[in-house]
């Protein structure tokens, strides 16, 4: 394998990597068969690896026909920080219109789209791939950077905490405490892929004025939707609340005609005037189980070293979650037989509504959940009602058919997860508490009225 290209100031392109960023446009120069120059502004630039970067193709003009015929191109970048500038000359490879490079440029593009007025514009055709040839600065003054924190360290002591965890509850916790803690994150979520492969859901978040615990993104969809369908990271690092890839999937469906289909729909959290956005997938042996999701009111506030330890976190967070799944429950002490709740008998019956087309679950009038936690929840409040039922464990969920759980990949330990804190959020008096590791108890301060409806 060829060492990194280097230019004769012993510049590398991981070195300078800030440049990439599109803050300030980078520019092409081209060359016609007949040899008349050509210059233009180009309006992405990404950093492949040390060796090869990607420009973004959207229109056959002259710059691209240049390329066709001669491929040696000339490309001077940047560093926004600094406003050093780099001359390098690069040599065109391929073009990709498929594939993690390609929708990570086609999510940033729209972003830069939208931040421009030009959402309407703007498509992406390829990535056009590039050999790196030579870098040289370019002479000229420029200020000393500022100071970046040690994100190795922080990466060091929050994966640590990871390892100490025994479950998904204390695992999320330590994710989202540790970015905040040690990386300075103060609006981050995780989002798990349903059994479905065709959506994600919020589990767990952080800095929001509403959790949104239980809100659904299709894949494909967004920035978060990309990330988990082209399986690699995306970071925009200026935005509009109008981007073309922001967080507004509510408005874009209303906007379809699809209003009527959202009343059990929870709304997604986000920041209102979000700036910097940074998605990267949660996998583990080469499947992709999420998304790790971090969002700032600040322009450029996540740097590609912000990224690289990202993907490194997402990493070791997927293999813990792996290994949770993975690793047998602990054998089930004997309980005592259930006692009966005192429930308050001359208190009102909560009604709890399931409707079995989707599992959607409704206490009184409000919604709670659907799909398998749905399913989960009516389960348990039959056992409740049924034979007065309080004590219950992972496995036996697991194994009983009226909860159609999909596959071994819809994590049970998730969904169950995602309807205790929904429990919780709503303050109902219905509730589960976990009482050892695979076992928990229900909670139950009224009495219920079950309703089948369907």
């Amino acid at each position: 394998m060829s060492a990194p290209i280097q230019g004769p100031t012993g510049l590398r392109a991981d070195s300078i990597r800030e440049c990439f960023d599109g803050v300030v446009p980078g520019y092409v120069a081209t060359c016609a068969p007949d040899g008349t120059p050509n210059v233009t502004a180009c309006s992405q630039v990404q950093y492949v690896d040390c060796e090869h970067v990607a420009l973004s193709y959207q229109f056959f003009n002259k710059t691209r026909r240049n390329v066709l015929a001669n491929p040696r191109v000339r490309l001077l970048l940047v560093h926004p920080r600094t406003a050093a500038q780099y001359r390098f000359t690069i040599e065109y490879l391929r073009t990709e219109t498929s594939g993690p490079l390609f929708e990570s440029m086609k999510a940033k593009l729209a972003g830069i789209a939208s931040h421009s007025g030009m959402g309407g514009v703007f498509r992406l055709l390829g990535s056009d791939v590039y050999r790196i040839l030579d870098i040289e600065r370019v002479p000229g003054n420029a200020v000393a950077p500022p100071p970046q924190p040690n994100l190795l360290t922080a990466l060091r002591i929050l994966t640590e905490a990871l390892a100490a965890c025994a479950d998904l509850d204390a695992l999320l916790s330590a994710t989202l405490d540790g970015l905040l803690a040690r990386f300075g994150v103060d609006h981050a979520m995780v989002l798990m892929l349903d059994g479905s492969g065709q959506k994600l859901y919020t589990l767990a978040s952080r800095g929001y004025d509403a959790s949104g615990v239980g809100s659904e993104i299709p894949l494909g969809q967004g920035v978060i939707g990309v990330c988990a369908q082209a399986a690699a990271p995306i970071r925009i690092g200026h935005m509009t609340s109008e981007a073309a890839y922001g967080r507004a999937i509510r408005a874009s469906a209303e906007k379809g005609g699809l209003g009527a289909m959202l009343e059990t729909e929870i709304p997604l959290p986000g920041l209102p005037d979000s700036a910097s956005q940074l998605a990267v997938p949660i996998q583990a042996h080469g499947r992709v189980q999420g998304v790790l999701y971090v969002e700032s009111p600040v322009d450029l506030r996540f740097s590609y070293d912000d990224e690289d330890a990202l993907v490194v976190l997402a990493g070791h967070l997927g293999l813990a979650i792996q290994d949770l799944q993975a690793c047998p429950e602990t054998v089930e002490e004997p309980v005592e037989a259930p006692q009966p709740l005192c429930c308050e008998t001359s208190s009102t019956p909560l009604v709890v509504r399931h409707y079995a087309e989707n599992d959607s679950i409704f206490l009184d009038e409000d919604y709670l959940i659907k799909g398998v936690a749905g399913s989960i929840f009516w389960s348990l409040v039959q056992d409740f009602s049924e034979r007065q039922r309080v004590d219950f464990s992972n496995r036996e969920l697991r194994l009983d058919p009226r909860i159609k759980l999909p596959d071994l990949s819809d994590n049970l330990e998730a969904r169950l997860l995602l309807l205790a804190r929904r429990l919780a959020e709503r303050k109902a008096c219905v509730q589960i508490l976990k009482t050892g590791r695979g076992r928990f108890r229900l909670s139950v301060e009224r009495p219920l009225q079950l309703v089948e409806i369907g």
